[in-house]
C-alpha cells in the first residue's frame, strides 16, 4: 500500500499542461506590475505559477487545463535554470551541501546530548527540513533581515553562527550565544540580521512586521524574513500582521514551514483551509505561493521572487513551503510515531530528503564526488562532536548572572540605574 505524504496530493495537483492558445490570462494571475523579474504574459513565468492555479476553481479551460494523473508525460519544472540560479558557482553549490550537512550533524548531537541529560529544557531539532534554512539564508543581502520560532538552530547555523556558540547555549552555559539563558529557542545574531527564535507560537510574527517596518522607515532596500510552523497560522497575530503589512505595503516575507502536524495534530483536522494555507494570503491581498521544501533550486527561486518583491516594491508575501520533520515536535513529543507512520517517516527520507535529493542533483550535473561527499560529512560530523566538548568546558553562569542582560541601566550603570529598585529579591 502506498503512504501519501500530507503534502503529496497537492504538489500533484500542481502539474499542468499549457494550451497552445494564447487568450486573455486568467483572474487568478498577478497583474502585469506584479513580479519584479519576468513578464506575466511569458509562458516559462506562467508556469513558475502553476501552483496558484491550481486551487481556482475557475479555471479557463482554453488557458490551462490540470492533469490529475502524476504519469503525465508533462516533465516536473527544473527551477535550476531560474536567472538566481543558474549563476551558482560550482563552489556555491558544494556549500550549501556543506550547510546542510553541517546543521544535520549538529542537530545529531544536540540529540544525543540531550536524550543523555546534558541538557535542560526543550530541543527542536531540524532534521528533514535543512534546505529551508540554507537556501533561504543564501539569498540574503545586507538590509535583509530573518526571524524565526523555536526550531530554530538551522536558521542560526546558515546565517554564519558558530556552532561553539550554539551547542554551549544548549548546554545552558555562558559561551552561549544568549550567555546560557535562552536555551535551545532563543539563538540570536544582531551582528548577522538574526532576531533570534521565540518560543511562543506565532509570537515573532508581528515582530517580522516591525523588522520589515524599520526597513521601510529607514529607506533600506531590504527584505525581512519572518519563519513560522504551520500551527501558527491560526493564531491572531499572525492575521493582525498580515493585516498591517498589506494596508501599510510592509516589505516582509512570511514562510510557512509547513511539515504537516503542527504540534501533533494533523493539519486536516487543526486548519480550516480549502486547499493549502498559504492561500490565505488572498483574504489581505497579499501574493503567495507554494514550494516544494526538497528542492533546493525551487526554494531559492521562489524565495528570491518574494525577496525582490519586498526590496523593489516594498509588498509582503505569504509562502508556503512543504517539508517534513524526521523527530517530534520537540524530544518531549514522544508519540511522534502514533500520530504518523513509521511507513510515512520511512517514505520521505527515501524519497524527499533536501540533502540526499541535493546530494544527488550535485552528483548528476558533475559538481560533487562520493569523495567529497564523505570528506564533507566527515568535517561536520568532527566539527558537531568538537562543539560538544566546546559546551563541556565552557563555565556555567553565576548566580550574579541573574540580574545581567535584563535592564540596559543597570548594565550600563546609567543614572536611571541609580533611581529606585530594579530587582526585587526579598
Amino acid at each position: 500500500m502506498e503512504i501519501k505524504l500530507p503534502f503529496q496530493e497537492l504538489i500533484e495537483r500542481s502539474v499542468f499542461k499549457f494550451e497552445e492558445s494564447e487568450k486573455s490570462r486568467p483572474s487568478f494571475l498577478p497583474q502585469q506590475n506584479a513580479h519584479p523579474l519576468s513578464d506575466p504574459n511569458d509562458r516559462d513565468f506562467r508556469r513558475s505559477l502553476v501552483l496558484r492555479g491550481a486551487i481556482t476553481p475557475a479555471m479557463p479551460s482554453t488557458e490551462i487545463t490540470p492533469i490529475m494523473d502524476t504519469a503525465s508525460s508533462i516533465p516536473p519544472l527544473d527551477f535550476a535554470s531560474s536567472p538566481i540560479n543558474s549563476a551558482l558557482s560550482s563552489e556555491q553549490k558544494i556549500e550549501y551541501y556543506r550547510q546542510m550537512s553541517r546543521i544535520r550533524k549538529f542537530e545529531q548531537a544536540s540529540l544525543k546530548q540531550y536524550t543523555a541529560g546534558k541538557m535542560g529544557g526543550f530541543l527542536h531539532v531540524y532534521i528533514g527540513q535543512e534546505s529551508i534554512a540554507v537556501g533561504c539564508a543564501s539569498l540574503m543581502g545586507e538590509h535583509d533581515h530573518m526571524i524565526t520560532a523555536y526550531r530554530c538552530h538551522a536558521h542560526a547555523l546558515a546565517v554564519g553562527m558558530t556552532m561553539n556558540e550554539c551547542m554551549a547555549e544548549l548546554f545552558g552555559k555562558i559561551d552561549g550565544c544568549s550567555k546560557g539563558k535562552g536555551g535551545s529557542m532563543h539563538f540570536f545574531a544582531p551582528d548577522k540580521n538574526f532576531w533570534g527564535g521565540h518560543g511562543i507560537v506565532a509570537g515573532q510574527t508581528p515582530l517580522g512586521l516591525g523588522l520589515g517596518y524599520g526597513l521601510k522607515y529607514k529607506g533600506n532596500k531590504g527584505a525581512a524574513l519572518c519563519f513560522m510552523g504551520d500551527g501558527a497560522v491560526n493564531q491572531g497575530a499572525f492575521h493582525e500582521s498580515l493585516n498591517i503589512a498589506a494596508l501599510f505595503e510592509i516589505p516582509v516575507v512570511y514562510i510557512i514551514e509547513n511539515n504537516g502536524y503542527s504540534m501533533g495534530t494533523s493539519q486536516k483536522r487543526s486548519s480550516a483551509y480549502r486547499d493549502c494555507l498559504a492561500q490565505r494570503a488572498e483574504g489581505y491581498d497579499m501574493e503567495w505561493d507554494l514550494v516544494n521544501g526538497s528542492d533546493l533550486y525551487e526554494i531559492r527561486s521562489k524565495v528570491n521572487i518574494a525577496m525582490e518583491r519586498a526590496r523593489n516594491e516594498s509588498r509582503p508575501s505569504v509562502l508556503e513551503i512543504q517539508t517534513y520533520r524526521y523527530q517530534g515536535h520537540s524530544i518531549a513529543d514522544s508519540s511522534h510515531k502514533k500520530y504518523r507512520s513509521p511507513e510515512e517517516i520511512q517514505q520521505y527520507k527515501d524519497n524527499h530528503d533536501p540533502i540526499s535529493q541535493w546530494k544527488q542533483r550535485l552528483t548528476s550535473e558533475g559538481v560533487l564526488t562520493e569523495e567529497a561527499i564523505k570528506e564533507i560529512d566527515q568535517a561536520a560530523k568532527q566539527e558537531a562532536n568538537a562543539s560538544v566538548d566546546f559546551a563541556e568546558a565552557s563555565p556555567a553562569p553565576t548566580v550574579e548572572d541573574i540580574t545581567k542582560d535584563v535592564y540596559w541601566e543597570t548594565d550600563n550603570n546609567t543614572e536611571a540605574s541609580k533611581i529606585g529598585r530594579h530587582f526585587f529579591n526579598d
